[in-house]
């Protein structure tokens, strides 16, 4: 019988969090405790704010339900290490979805997790390979752990970093915000020694360290860390305009393209997109396509040519598979076909091995 209450108390919301009705009695059984301290345990968890919602019967029943607001998870070893892990390898890689919420759920988690499943985690990322690939950079989840760290505790944060050209600084930052395009990290940052707000591509980032020292949050311009790095981008960057039309509504565009991509304009027949990118003309095409709409494209002519042999290349994919599919089925029906010509002749007419004599 566990007889300390708030250890009882994590042990009894651990398994409501499992989604399913647990009967009372089943829950004092597995408590071992009496059904009325099973309920007087599920009044302390409303208290707390968790919704725990009863069921009539003969037996009773109990199951944690959707609130206003959710309240702390409860999780076993084997759930802490799996999402440990998956927010690792998702971290690591600039991917669509995993922005600086999730690397800050990462730095939450790992600040809790026992040394022992620390090392668990370690241990299975060691022994792991991703399946990602690409011309983004892969990070290590200890420096984004770090930054996203800082960036949420008002915190100054030192580093090393190496400059496109090679150059190698120190620098002493008061960091803003991380922010994810979809191949790349970001750290949007005020300079401390420059005196001026900076953008640091993560996957240049060495040695990153949090001083301790706290600071009160700047305002960054444009008011808007996403924005400010996309015309950080441009400004430094050799970038194009491009402009292309979506036969989808400019709702359904904009909330699929990356944030620092111009807002699509709607249209009688969809949304018009004008931007500018610094972004290989390949990989926009790709991307666009991967939108899933109809579109088209109206400049530049790079990207109307690279659009146009990409849907004919991969016509010309599609087109061989079929043709492969397509000689395969006529060679099966010709095969068929001479089994009953030789079945029909009777046994004599089947050719034999190694010729007469």
């Amino acid at each position: 019988m566990t007889t300390d209450t708030p250890a009882r108390l994590l042990q009894l919301l651990s398994l409501l969090q499992t989604p399913r009705e647990w009967p009372g009695g089943e829950l004092a059984d597995r408590l071992r405790v009496s059904r009325r301290t099973v309920r007087r345990d599920i009044d302390r968890l409303r208290e707390l704010g968790y919704p725990v919602q009863a069921t009539k019967g003969s037996d009773g029943g109990y199951r944690l339900v959707a609130g206003k607001a959710m309240p702390p998870l409860v999780l076993d070893d084997e759930e802490a290490v799996a999402i440990a892990v998956g927010l690792r390898a998702g971290a690591g890689h600039a991917l669509e979805g995993v922005d600086e919420a999730s690397v800050r759920a990462l730095a939450k988690l790992e600040q809790v997790l026992p040394a022992r499943l620390r090392h668990r985690v370690s241990t299975l990322q060691a022994a792991t390979t991703p399946l990602t690939s690409g011309d983004g950079a892969s990070i290590a989840p200890e420096t984004l752990i770090v930054i996203a760290s800082t960036v949420a505790g008002h915190e100054r944060l030192r580093f090393a970093y190496r400059a496109k050209d090679g150059t190698e600084s120190r620098r002493l930052t008061e960091p803003y915000r991380l922010v994810s395009t979809g191949r790349r990290w970001y750290l949007v940052a005020y300079d401390l020694e420059r005196d001026d707000w900076r953008t640091f591509r993560v996957d240049r980032v060495g040695e990153p360290f949090a001083t301790g020292t706290r600071f009160a949050p700047r305002e960054v311009p444009q008011g808007d860390a996403a924005e400010y790095l996309r015309r950080s981008i441009q400004r430094h960057q050799e970038t194009y305009a491009f402009e292309v039309t979506f036969q989808a509504p400019a709702e359904t565009v904009a909330a699929q393209l990356p944030a620092w991509f111009d807002r699509p304009e709607r249209t009688s027949e969809g949304c018009r997109l004008r931007s500018v990118t610094g972004d290989p003309v390949e990989w926009l095409a790709v991307r666009l396509a991967m939108l899933g709409h109809e579109f088209t494209v109206h400049s530049p002519s790079e990207l109307v040519r690279c659009v146009s042999d990409l849907g004919a290349r991969l016509g010309r994919a599609g087109a061989g598979a079929g043709a492969g599919a397509q000689a395969g089925a006529e060679a099966g029906v010709a095969a068929g076909a001479a089994g009953d010509a030789r079945g029909a002749a009777g046994p004599g007419a089947a050719a034999k091995p190694g010729g007469g004599g």
